[in-house]
Formats: structure tokens, sequence, C-alpha cells
């Protein structure tokens, strides 16, 4: 079962944090999309692996921290890791957890044995490449409103008016309805406490992350479904290309959700590293 409790990070700051807390040969810290909640995957939850995740500053009973950057991940994991007690472990992120999950690398690598992301956004402005090139006009709305200010993103609301593309395939609706149904569980209840947070999210996604990601030095493996047009799969291969121990798996099946049908493989290279 997984337990859940708050740790205070002091000035009033509180972070919600979530640990499967079972005796396991391996430790993941589990980073988490946008707008979601920090629970652990539990189509991925096995006996093998002790997962620990917190909720993002402003969602859940986070703590919301205007003007949080993509690197503040290693701050929290840091004392997360450090109250339990925890050395060294791997790092897991899908879509927006993919950023964070880098700068915990880029940041800790002393503690971090591996690294696994899918679906992640590039950093804004990664030279060489189209970073809207393929994106949904759902999808990219949230990021125009994002670099034209706070004030903007946080009017935008959680998507446009209107019935808009924001880049789902089928695969990605079957795997919603089935499978990868947990989904839902962590993102109706985000969207329910409303826009703040997310909208912070994409605020740091188009900021400097406060890292560079070829400073990564754990092994990488990066996930990318070919039918993804809300982060479209060029953004994965940018990534795979800056980060010297980085893999790319491209899954001509899959889009942005569905590719997490792929990371029951990708926790065995994990977890062999």
């Amino acid at each position: 079962m997984t337990k859940e409790f708050d740790l205070d990070l002091g000035d009033g700051q509180n972070l919600h944090v979530y640990d499967t807390g079972r005796p396991a040969p391996h430790t993941v810290f589990w980073h988490h999309g946008t707008p979601n909640l920090g629970a652990p995957p539990v189509p991925l939850l096995d006996e093998r692996v002790r997962w620990v995740s917190y909720d993002r500053p402003g969602y859940g009973p986070s703590t919301r921290v205007p003007g949080r950057d993509v690197s503040s991940a290693a701050r929290f994991t840091t004392a997360i890791a450090d109250l339990l007690g925890l050395d060294r472990f791997g790092v897991v992120g899908h879509s927006g957890g993919g950023p964070h999950a880098l700068a915990v690398a880029a940041l800790l690598p002393e503690r971090v044995t591996g690294v696994v992301i899918g679906s992640s956004p590039a950093p804004w402005g990664a030279e060489g490449l189209d970073w809207f090139g393929d994106m949904a006009p759902g999808a990219a709305a949230a990021f125009h409103a994002a670099l034209a200010g706070p004030e903007a993103r946080q009017s935008f609301g959680e998507q446009p008016p209107g019935d808009p593309d924001i880049g789902f395939c089928d695969a990605d609706e079957d795997a919603l309805a089935t499978d990868w149904s947990w989904v839902l569980d962590v993102v109706r209840p985000a969207i329910a406490q409303g826009p703040t947070a997310a909208a912070d999210d994409d605020l740091a996604y188009v900021a400097p992350w406060g890292f560079d990601p070829a400073a990564v030095s754990a092994p990488v493996l990066v996930l990318t479904g070919t039918r993804d047009r809300m982060v479209p799969p060029a953004h994965g291969a940018w990534l795979a290309r800056q980060i010297p121990s980085a893999t790319l798996r491209a899954s001509d099946v899959d889009g942005h959700v569905s590719v997490l049908r792929r990371f029951p493989d990708a926790m065995a290279w994990l977890t062999s590293r």
C-alpha cells in the first residue's frame, strides 16, 4: 500500500509525498506529467521496485511556488531522499515529468543510476529543433500562452474554448480506456484544482530549465511515439542527440499516452543498470 505524507520544507512550503515503502531491490522516483497528481504509476507497480514520488508545487496539497523552474525537482527529490535515507535511485518521467527527471539526473549525478523519459518536451529554443513543428493546435496554444507571460497563461486556463485538437490519437484513447486508464485517476483531480499548477508547469517548460540536458551522465532511455502530436517525437529525438548516454526508442504505433505501454520494458532496462 502506498503511504502518503507531507514534508515540511520550511518557509511555509509543504510537499506531498508518496512512497510504496515495501522492501525492494530498486528505488525509483516518479515525476508526473501536466496536469497530474504525483501518485506512483499503478500499472508499473511490482515487488521489484520501491516507488517514491511527490505532487509538484501547486498540485494536490503541495504548496504552490510561483516562478518555480524545472531544476527545482532536484531540490525536492533531495529533500525526500535524505528523509527516507535513499542514497541511489533511478528516475522516471512521462510527458512534463521528463524535464523534471532529467533535472534530477543532471544535478544529482552521484545519486541517479539511470533515467527513463517518455513523450518529454525539449527545452524551448533548442537549437536545430522546430519546437512547434507537428504539434496539435490545442497543445501549442497553451505553450503560446505561456510564452506571452504568467498572466496570459493563467487566463488561458486548462485549454482554449471549444473542442481543441490536443493531439491524442486512437492508440491514446484506447490506452486511456483500458490498460492505462489510471492516467485519468491522476489527471481528473489535478484539473479539478484549477489551472494554476499546470500554468506554472508550462511557464517552467518555456523558461530556462536551470541545467543543460547534455550534463546528464547517467544512462538515459528516451521513449517517443511517432504518432504523438501533443509533444512531437522530434523533441525526444533532440534530447537523445544532446545527452551523451542516451538511447532513443521510437514506437510507430504510439502517441502521447499510449507510449506508456513501452514503460514495462523500459523498467526492465532501468532495473538492470
